[in-house]
This record gives structure tokens, C-alpha cells and sequence, in this order.
């Protein structure tokens, strides 16, 4: 392995560290539904606005051309499903349900953005890609009836699982965006973009939800985290990960992003490891595992650039 590919693999593993503590961060700085924080609307709002602040500056310091006309719509997708859809519905999801929980439905992230590539931009798939597709689709619901039956509420999808679910395709949605225009702009100016164009929305946002009681110390914590690091920061180090290490090698460091989230839950929130999280999670990620390797097409050396978007 040569240097740069050892640096790729290194700064790729710091960029899937970042990522992994986008779940109980968020839920530091959200809250429960017992103990609520910060709203998951002024969380959405300022976490962007901040990232976007950021943006601007990057922007202006590498002296970066405006979008073309032709990616205002993937960028536009991009904000939609990355700045405002997976946050949010992650942040309510998140008042209800733990963050080792919510690792679970997280972990077909990369499933997901491969078959809405596959969907939006007519690449076709294999057969077992699609196979072991709806079987970790399968293990997540499987997942969720047990965790309902354990609480008392009976089989069933809560309605947490449902904001769950919205926030993985929301996000895979915006990550296909924003993957059809890394090629022309750079995956750097890809997130800086997205961020800096959603400003006029997400400042406004941030105001209008700021918060009107007491938040601790924590929240505000978590939020500057998901602002910085999750929403902008870690991605200079995965790209950079990616590009040096290669991009087909470094993204299969993905598989330990939702491991990474349930043990950093662990100090963060004071969740306990169960066994039934911990084998689906096992079991969710190796479906993940040997679908990417069966979509050949759908996982082409683009996508992975934009997978950890969170």
C-alpha cells in the first residue's frame, strides 16, 4: 500500500468517525420526548445556516465559479433531501427512539442511495443487488416489530420507524443530486454549494424556531457538532479520503458507521448495548456488504463520494 493510499484509508476513517456521531449527537442536542432540547425545526434550520456560514467562506476563499444553470436542479434535490428532509425527519424520529435504534435504519443508507440511483438515473442493477436490497430492507422491519413487541405497542411500524424511513430516502435522494453534479464541480464545492444556496432559507429558519426555554449546555454542543463537523467539516476529510485511498477501497469503511454511532451512544447518552440492535445491525450491514459488491453499476466510483452526507 503506498503512502497516499494509507493517508486515503486514514482520512477516510476519520470522515465515517465524524459521520458516526451525527445520530446521538443529534439526539444530545434534540432531546427526548421526555426530556425535550433544542426543537428538531430550529436543529434542522441552524445546523445548515451555520454549515451554509462556512460554505460561503470556503467559496469565496477558493474563489469558486457560480453553478451553471443545469445544476441548479441536482443541487436543488440536494438541499431538499440532505439540508432539510434527513435532518428533520431524523430529529423527530430521534425524540422517540434511541440513537442505537435509529443506527439500524441508517445502516441501508447505502443500499438506498444505490437503488435511487439505479431508479432516477436509469443504471441498471443486478439481480442480487436488488435481492439482498429488500433483504436488509426486510431484517429493518423485522427489526422494528420487535422492538415494538418488546415495549409493549404490540407488531407494528411506530411511527418513529416511518420518520426513519423518510429520512434515508430523503437523504438518498439528495445525495443522487448531489452526485450528478460532482463531476463538474468537485465534491468539496458539492456540500459547500448546497449549504450556501439553502442560506436564504435556513437563516430565516434558524430565527424564526430559535428557541424560547432553557436548552442545556449539551444541546447547544450537539448542535455545534452537527453544524460543523456532520453537516460540513467531515466531508473535506472523506472526500480527501476518498479521492487519495480510492473510492471503491475507502468507502467500504462505510459498513462501521452505524457500530461507530451505537458505541459513541453509549458515553454520549447513556444508552445500554442490547443484543437484538447489535445482531441486526451485524446483519443489515453484511445484506449492505454483498449487495454493494453485487450493483456494480449503481455503485459506480461517483456515488460512494457523496454517501456519508449527514
Amino acid at each position: 500500500m503506498t503512502n497516499d493510499e494509507t493517508r486515503g484509508w486514514l482520512l477516510g476513517l476519520v470522515g465515517v468517525a465524524v459521520f458516526g456521531l451525527t445520530l446521538p449527537m443529534t439526539r444530545l442536542a434534540t432531546g427526548s420526548l421526555d426530556a425535550p432540547q433544542l426543537s428538531p425545526w430550529f436543529v434542522t434550520w441552524a445546523r445548515a445556516a451555520i454549515a451554509g456560514g462556512l460554505s460561503l467562506a470556503y467559496l469565496w476563499a477558493t474563489r469558486s465559479p457560480w453553478p451553471q444553470r443545469a445544476h441548479r436542479g441536482p443541487l436543488a434535490l440536494a438541499v431538499l433531501g440532505n439540508v432539510i428532509g434527513f435532518p428533520l425527519l431524523l430529529g423527530w424520529a430521534l425524540r422517540h427512539v434511541t440513537a442505537s435504534h435509529a443506527a439500524v435504519f441508517t445502516a441501508l443508507l447505502p443500499l438506498a442511495t444505490a437503488a435511487v440511483a439505479a431508479w432516477l438515473l436509469h443504471q441498471r442493477a443486478r439481480l442480487g443487488f436488488w435481492l439482498f436490497a429488500g433483504l436488509g430492507s426486510a431484517l429493518v422491519m423485522v427489526y422494528s416489530l420487535l422492538r415494538a413487541h418488546q415495549m409493549g405497542q404490540g407488531f407494528g411500524l411506530s411511527w418513529a420507524d416511518t420518520l426513519l424511513v423518510g429520512a434515508v430516502l430523503a437523504a438518498a435522494l439528495g445525495y443522487v443530486g448531489g452526485t450528478r453534479v460532482t463531476p463538474a464541480l468537485g465534491a468539496e464545492r458539492v456540500i459547500s454549494w448546497v449549504c450556501a444556496l439553502a442560506l436564504p432559507v435556513t437563516v430565516p429558519g434558524a430565527l424564526l424556531t430559535w428557541p424560547d426555554q432553557a436548552v442545556s449546555a449539551s444541546a447547544w454542543l450537539g448542535l455545534a457538532y452537527v453544524a460543523v463537523f456532520s453537516m460540513w467539516a467531515g466531508f473535506f476529510a472523506w472526500f480527501r479520503g476518498l479521492a487519495l485511498g480510492g473510492a471503491l477501497r475507502v468507502s467500504q469503511l462505510q459498513l462501521l458507521q452505524p457500530f461507530i454511532s451505537i458505541a459513541a451512544a453509549v458515553p454520549l447518552l447513556g444508552e445500554r448495548l442490547d443484543a437484538l440492535t447489535l445482531v441486526f445491525s451485524l446483519a443489515v450491514v453484511a445484506s449492505v456488504f454483498v449487495g454493494r459488491r453485487l450493483g456494480a453499476t449503481p455503485a459506480s466510483p461517483s456515488l460512494p463520494t457523496t454517501k456519508a452526507l449527514t
